[in-house]
Parts: structure tokens; sequence; C-alpha cells
């Protein structure tokens, strides 16, 4: 199965990602990883990404690309892939029809982790770091004995200033802006399945995984 994932920050994809690509025995493909192998091998594109990354700067798009046109060309993405966080807009996901028209395949599904936005500011705001040993804790869905504490190593926990509100409502508007148009683009392929990616994690995965039977998964 090759599908794609799509959902704001906060709706839970790198964790139904991990669950979604094990059961449909597909690699999860993710810009992040892309960025981290790319980089930590030194690759020509690595090199390239780490002068933007480390002047604070956005990748450009054509070399976002071209890692992922690599990326899918191996061999293990031969049968299936899982991409999370590509395409992030509607011109790339045009340029990944148009990579895998040349690799003789396209996309079976994409799946659109559904949360309002209400509840991922609820999700994000109430995460806490912390220094000590970088563990992430929630005030309301993982909280430590101690307020403010860490529970594992005694250090002291942190919020993040992702997880601050007006930076997560502003994370919210460039997903609206940028992201949320793919919702339209693949609908109108008739490729999209959404979910409701509210309520404890197993119950996504099921959910999830109800969604992708009739896909083959």
């Amino acid at each position: 199965m090759r599908l794609v994932l799509v959902g704001p920050p906060g709706a839970g994809k790198g964790t139904q990602a991990e669950f979604i690509a094990a059961n449909q025995s597909v690699p999860k493909i993710s810009t992040g990883d892309i960025f981290r192998a790319n980089v930590g091998q030194g690759t020509p594109l690595g090199l390239q990404a780490k002068k933007y990354m480390d002047a604070g700067q956005l990748v450009p798009d054509e070399v976002t690309i071209d890692m992922v046109r690599d990326r899918l060309a191996e061999p293990d993405a031969a049968d299936g892939f899982l991409l999370d966080g590509f395409p992030r807009t509607v011109p790339q996901a045009k340029v990944l029809d148009e990579m895998l028209a040349e690799l003789g395949t396209a996309l079976d599904v994409v799946l659109e982790l559904v949360v309002d936005n209400d509840e991922v500011i609820r999700r994000l705001s109430g995460r806490r770091t912390c220094r000590g040993c970088g563990k992430i804790w929630h005030v309301e869905f993982d909280a430590t004995e101690r307020d403010g504490v860490c529970d594992r190593c005694g250090g002291e926990l942190f919020q993040r200033d992702d997880d601050k509100p007006e930076t997560i409502a502003e994370r919210l508007r460039v997903y609206a802006d940028q992201t949320a148009p793919l919702v339209d683009y693949y609908g109108g392929q008739g490729k999209l399945v959404g979910i409701d990616a509210t309520g404890p994690v197993e119950d996504v995965t099921q959910r999830a995984t109800d969604a992708l039977d009739p896909f083959g998964g």
C-alpha cells in the first residue's frame, strides 16, 4: 500500500504512522528522518539542506523533493510506503504524483486525521519537557507526582516555546493556509479518507485500520 498521512500538528500523526506502517509492513518515510539521514551521511543533498538549516532557514522545496525522490527509489519502498510530513502543499502533491508516475505507480489512499483546533491546543499546550533527561510529560494525560518536577530524574519541567498556545495557534494558521488544501486536492482524486483522531491512541489506530481495509489494508 502507498499512502500519505495528513492532519494538523498535534493530531498524532507520528504515533499513528508507526502503527500503520508496521501493520501494513511498509517503511514509514518522514521528511525529518530523510533530512537527518542525508545530513548524517553527508550526501550532496544533505550538505545543501544543512546550509539552510544552520542558517535557520527553511529547506527549499526542490531539495526536499529530491530527497523524497531518492528515498522512494530505494528497494524497501518498491512495494509500498507511508509518507508522513510530505507533501505539505498542493504543489508538492502534484510533484509527488509526477514522481510516482515516473516510477510506474500511484498513491492508493490519503488518510486524514481529523481533530479540532481546541483539542490540538489542549494536547500540545499541556506538554512539559524535562530540562534534565528530556522526557515529555503532560499536565493532563501523563502528569508527574510533583508539579513541575520530573518523576524520572527529578529535573525541572518547562513549557517549550513550540507548546505555548500562541505558537500553536500560529502553527494551526499555517496548516490551514498551506496544508489543509491537500484535503480538497486528494478528495478530488477520490483518494481521501478521514477518521476521527480524538480519544485513546488504540481507538484511533483501530479506526485507521478499518478505514484502510477497503484499500487492501
